[in-house]
């Protein structure tokens, strides 16, 4: 019986010393073969792995049968994970049941039934340790081993396969155990065992990945031979030659191992059998109603709610999220087939390129997450002109970084933690939009894919109108895969943090934006005001940016904005653009969905300011701020872009914990506001899009919405509708 699975070779390295392991681990690295299992004999056989990790770079690692008696399970599963995300997702688990070992270890030993039992018990523990898309804490209630509510995680970097061994695979198989570990002696004999322990689970028997360890043979024809044999009339997919030589392993990948792929596909080919491995019962379990996950195209890199990586790709960073499925494309052609699958099911579909975005619906319950973060490469395309091109995956922080040696920056959000992708196509509010203009100001050209899947390139000669539509309502028309941007130069800049007293908070507010905007145009930045506390005065935190590097002209520049009310306490640095850039790499766990409103404004004018502080007496926002605008946006005619706001001098925005509360008290202050910057705003009520973008600008923007994306694929975020 032929299970069709991908083929795997390997070396199963019986140790003497460290330095013998991992000699042995990087001379299978260097020829190519594709997993290293160690066994110790003098070192603790988990160490020694860890060091093989240490010295290797590509290969899979695994412990050949780890005594999992000699664990605890739950101590044993986070140590798994941690060892596979620092070998960048590289581990797998063999554990064996230890039953000859383990009086000699000083645990009481267990007959053999009982040994598999607790084998089988320690699996589904460690997979549950592994279960992090939960928050539910862990409990086992097994006859060897009791967990009382301990904290998951955290996740390995994939879904580390387990296998094992013996004679006895029902409890392991049950439990989920992905592979079964046999010698080419007992591998006939052991597979009817193996598939009646599958069926009796209730999985698949093609779920188990049969591994085999062969010894080394003088002759690769008759070596070859056997493996050919193994494969195509008993199931073994992943072949381990036994502590071997330098000289037999050599031999084994050299000779055997291409003899053996070939006389396989060969014969595979021959009956019509297509090689693919069968997802486990436990990935099955959890998928989602609506997607033909069996079609999704098999070069595309896909998680699921099954998988171990869910928990880090399910939120965003404000929304809570559990999408069927997520695909990560890597290149442009990839973006396309991910598109035209997420077509062909009837479930909602949502883009992600940082998942940072507060109005970006970037995740969704049941459907499908198109995740571009791995198109985040950035390159220099032409010195002289300051020409980049930047994946729509990147993180502002890893862009400042990249242009600083350079001493150029990009105006971009206030946050580096954001994506490229969702920022860039909307506005682009930041540090120094004064002076250089919003992000999509800078923006020459893209690439993108279309709804049909064609991918084209857009700027002021060619697709010109499509061009103008993606600055500014660009996640209506297609998947951005990589922009062009024309970046400035930049150098240290001052960076001051007020604390100020705002107890005459609408004094202050029209004095500030009156200071704002006599400043010449290298200050940029923001005032945030929170939820006032009783018996307290009202406090500004203002941030400001000044894009000079000499501190005399920072300070004159700040001295009028630091008058306009008491100053309680502050600090003023020159530094790199990159250093307020800099957001270590993390990833998201939003919960629930935000409450935010947002609108622009041409003046903070006294009555803008005393409807402001109305709303934050009301204890209806627990955040407001106001960022700056003007200067360089609004030298841009404002029907340049699609982005439309071109006369404001602020942005302001407000979070709150009722909707239906904020929206009262937002919607009165409307007569104040010129516009909207949608990527603040979570009001989907028809009106946002007419704040947005205005009589003309809407027309337009329906008018291409027809000809580019007349079925409507892109409309998830302020849906512009044909």
């Amino acid at each position: 019986m032929d299970y069709a699975h991908p083929l795997r070779f390997g070396a199963h390295v019986v140790a003497r010393t460290p330095q013998e392991a991992a000699e042995r681990a990087r001379l299978a690295e260097e020829l190519g073969l594709d997993l290293v299992t160690v066994s110790g004999e003098e070192t603790d056989t988990w160490t020694l792995l860890s060091w093989v990790a240490g010295r290797t770079g590509r290969i899979g690692l695994a412990p050949h049968l780890l005594d999992a008696a000699e664990w605890a399970p739950a101590v044993l599963g986070r140590a798994a994970a941690g060892l596979d995300l620092l070998a960048g997702g590289r581990l797998e688990l063999g554990l064996g049941d230890g039953a000859g070992r383990w009086e000699a270890s000083g645990v009481r030993p267990l007959p053999p039934e009982q040994a598999a039992t607790a084998l089988g018990e320690a699996i589904g523990i460690i997979r549950g340790v592994w279960g992090s898309d939960t928050r539910l804490p862990l409990r086992a209630e097994g006859e060897h081993y009791r967990i009382a509510g301990a904290e998951r995680g955290p996740a390995p970097a994939h879904n580390i396969p387990v296998w094992t061994g013996g004679t006895r695979p029902d409890p392991a198989i049950a439990a989920g155990a992905d592979g079964w570990l046999t010698t080419s002696g007992g591998l006939a004999a052991d597979q009817a065992v193996i598939d009646e322990a599958a069926v009796r689970a209730g999985r698949d028997p093609r779920e188990i990945r049969r591994l085999v360890t062969v010894a080394p043979r003088a002759a690769a024809p008759e070596w070859t031979g056997e493996l050919v044999a193994m494969a195509l009339e008993h199931g073994a997919g992943t072949f381990l030659v036994e502590d071997a030589d330098e000289a037999a392993l050599r031999r084994f990948a050299q000779e055997v191992v291409p003899a053996v792929r070939q006389a396989v596909a060969a014969a595979r080919a021959a009956r019509g059998v297509t090689e693919a491995a069968v997802p486990s019962s436990l990935v099955r379990a959890h998928r989602h109603p609506g997607i033909d996950y069996e079609a999704v195209p098999a070069h595309l890199t896909t998680i699921e709610p099954g998988d171990a990586g869910y928990a880090r790709v399910r939120s965003t960073y404000m929304r809570g999220g559990s999408p069927g499925l997520v695909l990560r494309p890597g290149t442009p052609a990839e973006v396309a087939d991910a598109l035209a699958f997420a077509r062909g099911q009837q479930v909602p579909l949502a883009v992600r390129s940082g998942g940072h975005g507060i109005s970006g619906r970037s995740t969704n319950h049941g459907g499908i997450v198109i995740d571009v973060s791995r198109l985040n490469a950035i390159e220099v395309l032409d010195k002289e002109t300051r020409r980049v091109r930047i994946g729509p995956g990147a993180r502002w922080s890893d862009v400042a970084g990249a242009l600083a040696p350079h001493g150029w920056a990009l105006s971009s959000g206030d946050y580096g933690g954001v994506g490229v992708g969702g920022l860039a196509t909307a506005g682009g509010v930041g540090w120094l939009v004064r002076e250089h203009g919003l992000t999509l100001d800078r923006l020459r050209a893209v690439d993108l894919v279309l709804a049909d899947g064609s991918l084209v390139r857009a700027d002021d000669t060619r697709n010109a109108e499509l061009f103008w539509a993606v600055r500014g309502a660009g996640g209506n028309f297609g998947i951005v895969t990589s922009f062009e941007f024309e970046v400035d130069e930049v150098g240290e800049v001052g960076f001051a943090q007020f604390v100020m007293d705002a107890s005459d908070t609408a004094g202050f507010l029209r004095r500030w934006g009156a200071a704002i905007e006599a400043a010449p145009r290298d200050v940029s930045g923001q005032l945030i005001i929170g939820r006032p506390r009783p018996g307290q005065p009202v406090i500004a935190q203002v941030m400001l940016v000044v894009d000079a590097d000499d501190a005399e002209t920072v300070l004159d520049r700040l001295r009028p904005i630091a008058a306009v009310a008491p100053l309680l306490d502050h600090t003023i640095q020159i530094l790199p653009y990159s250093a307020i850039m800099h957001v270590p790499p993390g990833g998201h766990d939003g919960q629930g969905d935000p409450v935010a409103r947002s609108a622009l404004a041409d003046h903070l004018t006294a009555d803008l300011a005393a409807a402001a502080t109305r709303l934050i007496m009301s204890g209806e926002t627990y955040f407001f701020q106001i960022r700056t605008v003007g200067g360089a946006v609004s030298d841009v005619p404002a029907d340049a872009t699609a982005y439309a706001g071109r006369s404001a001098n602020f942005q302001l925005v407000a979070f709150g914990p009722s909707r239906a509360r904020l929206d009262a008290i937002w919607d009165r202050m409307r007569p104040h506001f010129s516009g909207i910057y949608l990527n603040f705003e979570t009001d989907l009520r028809p009106e946002r899009l007419d704040d947005a973008f205005p009589g003309e600008t809407l027309r337009r923007l329906r008018e291409l919405k027809r000809r580019y994306d007349p079925a409507n694929v892109f409309r998830d975020n302020f849906n512009i509708t044909p």
